[in-house]
């Protein structure tokens, strides 16, 4: 199973976790894996490239990290909502078993 989880203060989202696995199909046949991982990748791409929100990643097979240092603005925020509606979307059209995304206000 992979889980995203997201941590906010006052609303607003300053840290992402991904970790796991789906197990939904076998390694390079994962469909969900790759749309998780497509989704996540792009997500910090787009921060990096198109916001001047300053961001710690961490990268390695199978967990993401992004971490705000400087932000989120308001762009990084609608990027980040634009990954919570795809990640949304996923958890919701396949069984719960694969994904889990976890929000989690501090």
């Amino acid at each position: 199973m992979i889980t995203v989880t997201v941590w906010k203060r006052d609303g607003e989202s300053y840290k992402i976790e991904s970790s796991g696995h789906a197990g939904f199909a076998e390694k390079g046949r994962d469909i969900i894996c790759a749309a998780v991982s497509a989704l996540l990748v792009n997500t910090v791409n787009s921060i990096d490239s198109f916001t001047d929100d300053i961001i710690h990643v961490v990268s390695e097979e199978g967990y993401l990290s992004l971490e705000f240092i400087v932000g989120p603005g308001r762009d990084s925020g609608l990027l980040i909502d634009s990954l919570m509606l795809g990640l949304s979307q996923i958890q919701d059209s396949y069984d719960r078993a694969y994904l889990k995304v976890i929000v989690k206000e501090v």
